[in-house]
């Protein structure tokens, strides 16, 4: 025994080296699994690992500031340093290729709208609500204005950690907005002070029956026990995978997700890609309705847009009852935070520009745009791509991954590994300690006051004094090599309805009534 542990010492380290490299080439030929590592033994470990962090290369060295997806280079270091009080401006011109497909174009008025000394925007340059009320027409019992036109989009927690959502929360309350929760339920982590705006889907997560279906008993008891709730937003789809369900393992089911979510822990479940509550449009405009009944609020949904045959019979199911939802939110094909196939993300429903447009042309022609509020998410968080959006008849703009950039997102792209490197998009404690919800909740808060200072300003150098008078003839985009580019009317072949506004002081002298709306 001490001769062997003798010949073991007397091996210098290079040799170990040099045994361990040959009992990985020994394994990789020997392995069927990988046919690089068979054929290259040793050396073909490299080409994984660095096909591993190609994103990160590509980000950081090879792509141009223009040149990635979904948020490139300069739009994601315009959310970082407005985020951070920081300069958010470029010099020395633009350098995107202002002669691309698509790219857009704000018409400025021979002479600013000039505001005055006691003007709202005077005295607070981020003050920028809604212009229409959500339950108005309807008559709910606790209608609700927005406080702000940007607001935090469906994420739901378990998709994002414990200390984003807080974040989030405690930041839409200093910003004025509101916190749509996702269909991940209602958690602790919503219950910071910010406006909330429950969503649910086909899982009924946080409203849930015992048999799956969706607990009208519950979702009174929510409203009541938490009055922060300002309205419900049912999903009939979202833009990362529309008509897909899901599956919630049960080895992520954690004691506090499962009792958030009204779910047994370590079990499976299911999101199926339909609503067990409704079946069809008759239904789910009852459905719609029933809630609002039950609980007050003005009830919305959330849909990706394809095939316009369901929304033409909603259409006309409204205009012959005057019922229906008070709001809907229009998510763009483009996808967002949610995890999908490739498939799906790629291919199923239409971007937002073309979806919005086809849904609000519908309902125009049906005489019903006034009495809906249009909110429009899909990569809208910029200035600009929200004076577009407003010129083509959203009232308010959700943001999704905008928002997670804001407290520290770095388009990683890990979301579904649960090993997001920032700690926004897991639930490992460990990662997400570095967040610091004091100091993140206030750079999201900055980034929406931000935001909402440089769209005045667009606004103002349009002639406007609010973005609801944007109209198609303000923004044009192009669309060919001749005559690059067209007015929005002329590319999307519609008129906007004009959104009846009086002035900004209007809006701020407003009140709550009812509990709720600011009016």
């Amino acid at each position: 025994m001490d001769a062997v542990l003798h010949f073991l010492g007397s091996i210098s380290w290079w040799m170990w080296i040099l045994i361990g490299l040959a009992i990985v080439a020994i394994r990789d030929i020997l392995q069927k699994s990988h046919t690089i590592s068979h054929n290259y033994p040793i050396v073909g470990h490299f080409r994984y690992m660095l096909e591993s962090i190609g994103p990160e290369i590509r980000q950081y060295f090879v792509a141009n500031n223009r040149e990635e997806l979904p948020f490139n280079r300069i739009e994601r270091g315009w959310i970082y340093a407005s985020a951070k009080k920081e300069n958010n401006y470029e010099g020395f011109g633009t350098d995107r290729d202002i002669y691309a497909h698509h790219h857009v174009f704000i018409n400025n008025a021979m002479m600013p709208y000039q505001i005055a000394e006691n003007h709202p925007n005077a005295i607070d340059k981020t003050f920028l609500p809604c212009a229409k009320v959500m339950g108005e027409f309807n008559k709910r019992k606790r209608p609700y204005r927005p406080g702000s036109v940007i607001n935090i989009s469906a994420m739901s927690f378990g998709s994002l950690s414990a200390k984003a959502v807080e974040s989030m929360n405690k930041g839409v309350k200093m910003a004025d907005a509101y916190h749509n929760t996702g269909e991940g339920g209602l958690s602790p982590y919503h219950s910071n002070g910010g406006d909330v705006v429950f969503h649910f889907g086909t899982g009924y997560f946080g409203v849930r029956a015992e048999d799956g279906g969706f607990s009208m008993e519950k979702m009174i008891k929510l409203v009541e026990d938490n009055p922060f709730i300002r309205a419900i937003e049912v999903k009939l789809s979202q833009g990362a995978k529309p008509g897909k369900g899901g599956v919630l393992p049960g080895a992520k089911i954690t004691s506090e997700i499962a009792k958030i979510r009204g779910v047994e822990i370590g079990k499976d479940v299911l999101s199926p890609p339909n609503h067990k509550a409704f079946s069809n449009v008759p239904e789910l405009v009852d459905f719609v309705e029933a809630i609002a009944e039950a609980t007050g609020l003005p009830v919305g949904i959330k849909a990706a847009i394809g095939k316009l045959e369901q929304w033409e019979e909603l259409a006309d199911i409204m205009k012959a009852t005057g019922k229906g939802p008070d709001f809907i939110a229009v998510d763009g094909g483009e996808g967002g935070t949610g995890a999908a196939p490739p498939s799906f993300a790629d291919h199923v429903s239409l971007p937002w520009v073309y979806g919005f447009t086809d849904l609000y042309k519908l309902f125009q022609q049906k005489g019903l745009t006034e009495r809906i509020v249009f909110i429009g998410s899909g990569k809208l968080g910029f200035p600009a791509k929200a004076a577009m959006a407003f010129a083509m008849g959203v009232d308010c703009i959700n943001v999704a991954r905008e928002a997670m950039m804001s407290i520290g997102c770095i388009q990683a792209k890990v979301c579904h590994t649960n090993k997001c490197p920032s700690g926004v998009a897991t639930q490992s404690k460990w990662l997400q300690a570095g967040i610091d919800p004091t100091l993140k909740s206030v750079r999201l808060a900055q980034y929406f006051k931000t935001f909402r200072k440089e769209f005045i300003e667009i606004t103002h150098a349009a002639g406007h004094e609010h973005p609801c008078q944007f109209n198609m003839k303000d923004v044009e985009v192009n669309v060919a090599d001749h005559n690059l580019s067209k007015e929005l009317d002329s590319t999307y072949n519609y008129e906007k309805t004009v959104v009846p506004f009086t002035n900004m002081q209007a809006l701020k002298d407003c009140v709550y009534l009812g509990g709720n709306v600011k009016k």
